[in-house]
């Protein structure tokens, strides 16, 4: 069994080779090589167009497309598989993809050859996790907001949410998405006290949380945050219609997919104080432009995409990723 793995500037060839590396001691025989970026922003760009357009939107480069015929595997994050790789391919039997997204992979047309596509679930369960946490804080408790203020020399106790800010303890946080991260959050939460309430259609399980309608949702929750999966259906699934009937008080947290909100309607929210503040990782475009209309609001706190940059999150995945194929489908 023959295997490219294209490696790029967020899993680079040694994290590659240390995590398939169990596949190799079961007779695979592994090409490692490598997506060239001159810069994180200019992958950060194709990827984004991967994510938004779907895997025809970006060309694989002609050096990685050498050679495909002898492939039976292809391991990738970022690079994109779609119809020309596929045809090129014509040995392929199984497309792996490095993160939770698959969007730069041409699912439909690899059904069609009956090649079998998957991602790594999990990969980014702790990253993403702990990171909605320091959202959530950071805006209900005004800490970067704070911090700016103090930087402009000024000795700033009014913020949009009041003098005296909620706490945990007292809060109903609204999980939107009941999956792995979803619930990796919960847990999180837990010791702070509270009440944790979440809307999934998926979830069948045993929880000590309490499910209810998206409606009932963000009707009662001071704190909303989205860990769903984006697809043509979950897209906008929060809009207007949701703030509206939102509190006063309630904060919207997103480290998701930007498309899970209706990004204007909520900027509209946001400046009409129809909700109090919300947090936010990811944008209709991005890098944000400097005309963002988040850069004129007090009540929103803005990080650049980083919910799932960390060292575990990348270099765990090729490992993840292999031990899936050694489980699952051998």
């Amino acid at each position: 069994m023959k295997c490219l793995a294209i490696a790029d500037l967020f899993i680079n060839e040694q994290m590659i080779e240390d995590g398939l590396a169990v596949l190799k001691e079961k007779g695979f025989e592994i090409d490692v090589k490598m997506l060239q970026h001159d810069s994180l922003e200019e992958l950060q760009e194709d990827n984004i167009k991967l994510e938004k357009q779907g895997s025809e939107a970006v060309d694989l480069p002609e050096y990685l497309m050498q050679n495909l015929e002898q492939y039976d595997y292809i391991i990738t994050q970022f690079a994109p598989v779609g119809k020309k790789v596929i045809d090129n391919a014509p040995n392929l039997k199984f497309i792996g993809v490095l993160r939770a997204g698959i969007e730069n992979v041409n699912t439909d047309y690899a059904k069609e050859k009956g090649i079998s596509v998957f991602n790594t679930p999990g990969r980014s369960e702790t990253s993403v996790s702990e990171f909605t946490v320091g959202l959530i804080l950071s805006e209900i408790r005004n800490i970067a907001r704070a911090d700016r203020k103090l930087r402009e020399r000024k000795w700033e106790k009014y913020y949009p949410n009041g003098v005296l800010t909620p706490e945990l303890k007292e809060s109903t946080v609204g999980l939107v998405g009941y999956g792995a991260i979803g619930q990796r959050v919960a847990s999180l939460l837990r010791p702070f006290g509270g009440k944790i309430i979440f809307y999934d259609d998926y979830f069948k399980g045993e929880t000590e949380d309490t499910q209810v309608s998206l409606d009932e949702l963000v009707k009662t929750a001071d704190i909303i945050s989205m860990h769903y999966r984006l697809t043509p259906e979950t897209k906008n699934m929060l809009n207007k219609k949701h703030f509206e009937k939102m509190k006063q008080s309630a904060v919207v947290i997103n480290s998701a997919r930007s498309g899970l909100i209706n990004e204007q309607d909520l900027i509209v929210a946001l400046q009409e104080k129809k909700i109090t503040g919300a947090a936010v990782d990811v944008f209709e475009q991005e890098p944000l432009p400097d005309d963002h209309p988040y850069l004129q609001l007090e009540n929103v706190t803005i990080t650049p995409h980083i919910a799932g940059s960390t060292i575990g999150n990348f270099a765990n995945s090729p490992n993840i990723l292999a031990n899936r194929i050694l489980n699952e489908y051998l």
